[in-house]
């Protein structure tokens, strides 16, 4: 299960940020579709990191709040707008285009999948909705957020010894 997204878990999560000495704060999204695909953003290659296959992301702007820089910066990016955003799944930490310490705080979010995908040319040049193989193609650093994403999604194992209705024991 993923952690619920209070504000005592952001402002945890921002003065961790700040005892590291992180300068750039970065927000990122798991946005799965009905069947259980992500959606991966593929960089335009003369764009910072070019080529590489990412989860919609993007920094948080001067006095921007986490959540309010992750509605924007899915929407700015494949036009979709969130619905909801379920858990907190990790984050990883990088050195940005300019040389700054960031770190990418990375959210399970829910988005409206009536609305076709728009992408941003400047940064990206293609999108996908991946499967588990398709996955792959990520950072090292993304497929550990994956993985937390895909364990917090999992359901559990049912036990034939007890009645789930309940918790009680059967015999």
């Amino acid at each position: 299960m993923t952690p619920p997204v209070h504000t005592d878990l952001i402002d945890g999560l921002l003065a961790a940020a700040d005892r590291d000495a992180i300068t750039k704060h970065v927000v990122g999204a798991v946005i799965p579709d009905r069947d259980g695909h992500v959606l991966l953003m593929h960089r335009a290659s003369g764009d910072f990191m070019g080529g590489l296959w990412e989860l919609p992301s993007g920094g948080v702007d001067p006095g921007e709040g986490l959540l309010d820089a992750l509605h924007r910066e899915v929407r700015e990016e494949t036009g979709l707008p969130l619905v909801s955003i379920d858990g907190y799944l990790g984050h990883f930490d990088y050195a940005s285009g300019s040389g700054k310490r960031a770190r990418q705080f990375t959210f399970a979010a829910s988005a409206d999948l009536g609305v076709p995908v728009r992408l941003s040319p400047d940064e990206h040049d293609a999108y996908l909705w991946a499967d588990a193989e398709g996955q792959e193609q990520v950072s090292p650093a993304v497929k550990a957020v994956l993985n937390t994403w895909k364990t917090s999604t999992e359901t559990p194992a049912r036990d034939p010894h007890v009645d789930n209705r309940n918790g009680e024991q059967v015999t």
